[in-house]
């Protein structure tokens, strides 16, 4: 095992609060057979309570057919994935995202075409289900290519041998790939917060042989930031059918990242795709979401 590998299946196997352990156990349920890991992620792991929070989880399943018993739902995931999924249990509240194991894999590697998922597992997660030791060690593999994928990309654009710069550059990046509400500090808070966790995986993650150019990142930042904006708004107008109360959350994650209130009209929540379609460049004049 390399030292990457060993670093993400020590961080993968941190213990979480009990409560997450059995909420992600009920998640997998919901999808019976086809279940093959749970990963827990986001602000919440930082927070010691959760009320009043929404926990982020990534259900990863063997395949989409088998994960619903609705064939548009595994349409939908297929072709703009995840799928994302309120759930509550026991007073908490959550949301899920559903990928395959086959895009898990894809989808946090240098090629995959979107920041989404490599964005946020170069970040610290917790693998708190799996159904199998051969689920287990693909999540591993899987998440081991996130912190690579970031490094790779940001590294050309970072003149500083800092070792915390390419994290922060590389996220400052991401978060200009999708609709976010967070503020501009925000990705440098997120890497200053765990400092120690950054250098260590920085130093495990070599300089490829074959480094990709200055201009070919900066290309290659600009093709991400194109898709990713609109993969945000397919995304957001996906939710609208698998994603109960979604434009509320949505208000709420806004008002909660940036400060901006949010008021959803009674229209908005009977026709939740045309309210969110008509809220979005609103948020955006605002500044609310960048």
């Amino acid at each position: 095992m390399t030292r990457l590998a060993a670093l993400v299946a020590d961080e993968l196997a941190t213990p979480v609060d009990c409560r997450v352990s059995i909420m992600a156990e009920a998640i997998a349920v919901t999808h019976g057979a086809a279940s093959r890991a749970v990963l827990f992620y986001g602000s919440c792991l930082r927070e010691a309570q959760f009320e009043g929070l929404m926990l982020d989880f990534y259900l990863i399943v063997s395949d989409y057919r088998s994960a619903y018993d609705r064939r548009w739902l595994a349409t939908a995931n297929r072709l703009v994935p995840p799928n994302v999924f309120p759930f509550a249990l026991d007073g908490l509240a959550a949301k899920y995202a559903v990928l395959s194991e086959a895009d898990f894999a894809r989808l946090t590697g240098v090629d995959a075409d979107n920041v989404s998922v490599w964005a946020r597992f170069a970040q610290p997660t917790r693998l708190v289900w799996a159904a199998d030791d051969a689920a287990r060690e693909a999540a591993v593999a899987a998440v081991a290519q996130a912190a690579p994928t970031l490094l790779a990309l940001a590294r050309p654009l970072v003149a500083s041998d800092d070792p915390l710069d390419p994290w922060r550059e590389g996220f400052a990046q991401t978060y200009a790939c999708e609709l976010r509400a967070e503020t501009a500090q925000r990705p440098g808070s997120i890497v200053s917060a765990d400092a120690d966790r950054y250098q260590d995986f920085a130093a495990a993650v070599p300089h490829p042989a074959q480094p990709i150019s200055h201009a070919r990142a900066v290309s290659r930042w600009a093709r991400l930031r194109r898709r990713g904006k609109w993969l945000s708004v397919l995304r957001l107008a996906k939710a609208s059918f698998t994603f109960a109360g979604g434009i509320d959350y949505l208000a709420w994650k806004i008002c909660r990242h940036s400060g901006v209130p949010v008021t959803i009209a009674p229209w908005q929540r009977r026709w939740p795709l045309l309210g969110a379609v008509v809220l979005v460049p609103r948020l955006l004049a605002k500044g609310a979401i960048r």
